[in-house]
């Protein structure tokens, strides 16, 4: 490096050395670094696990079915990063109804699995913990819940975990998909309240809680099942929330609906328009190669 870049970085500050460190790393890095710091900040101050079995079983199951699988379906066991991040996310959304310990297990293994059974053309169409707690949801309602407002209504942990989310989904290149959802929830919510008459606070406020932080931070960004081309994923984040909106609009007028769909209708329209996406995306790619 000649003298004149030498004295360039040198003269440039912490900030911007780090965050062209940044580019360097593998994106599923920054985004375990989010959820972890999620997760500490939801014990530390809210005791939210419910107790750490919960995570110790989730953990385990995502990364052994990963390790197993990995190595059944290529010889190796890959990086476990991926299973680490499903493991934590579902200690955090999964609320099991008297204190059940089975859904980690089953949604650990069914997350994790997913990658592996449900792939078009060497690509798994599923985010892995969206379609567990999907499949969760749909399969016994009765005995599960979802993450919803136990962290409060604290203004700085919230203020601190989407610092940081904005940060790391601007280093991984994905911050357009995290503002297009935000800003279609909350234009499409607001009409929805408008028509039908309903105070317009509550139902833009869910968009602050916990529950959607992590799904607009981790799994509607995730890099693996997110179609290709800027224009291309904001057309499909805006479809998501269109199908997210009829979903609760649905609800409101009391049509006979699955109860998953009432009590997740983020997850449920991500679980319904992102694999189809994905898999036209990716036989649009495949049209583009023979050519």
């Amino acid at each position: 490096m000649s003298d004149v870049a030498h004295a360039t970085a040198a003269g440039r500050n912490v900030f911007a050395r780090s965050w062209d460190r940044g580019s360097t790393l593998d994106p599923r890095y920054l985004i375990a670094f989010l959820i972890t710091l999620v997760l500490v900040a939801a014990q530390l101050r809210y005791h939210m696990f419910g107790g750490y079995d919960r995570l110790v079983l989730a953990l385990a199951v995502c990364l052994a079915t990963e390790a197993l699988l990995s190595w059944f379906d290529r010889g190796k066991v890959v990086n476990l990063l991926s299973a680490y991040i499903s493991g934590l996310s579902l200690t955090l959304l999964i609320k099991p109804q008297g204190g059940a310990l089975w859904p980690f297990v089953l949604g650990g293994f069914l997350a994790i699995s997913s990658k592996y059974v449900l792939r078009y053309r060497d690509n798994h169409l599923w985010n892995p913990t969206n379609f567990a707690i999907t499949a969760l949801l749909l399969a016994a309602p009765e005995r599960i819940s979802v993450l919803s407002h136990q962290f409060g209504n604290d203004v700085a942990t919230n203020m601190l975990i989407w610092l940081f989310g904005l940060v790391v989904a601007a280093r991984v290149g994905v911050l357009h998909i995290t503002l297009t959802y935000v800003a279609s929830f909350l234009l499409l919510n607001g009409l929805r309240a408008a028509v039908l008459g309903q105070a317009m606070l509550p139902e833009l406020a869910p968009i602050t809680g916990p529950m959607y932080q992590l799904f607009v931070f981790f799994m509607i960004t995730d890099p693996r099942t997110i179609v290709r081309g800027r224009q291309r994923q904001i057309v499909v984040v805006v479809l998501i929330a269109l199908m997210e909106t009829l979903i609760r609009f649905a609800s409101d007028q009391a049509w006979p609906l699955p109860t998953a769909f009432n009590a997740a209708p983020a997850f449920l329209a991500l679980a319904l328009v992102g694999p189809v996406a994905k898999w036209l995306d990716l036989r649009r790619l495949v049209r583009q190669t023979v050519r």
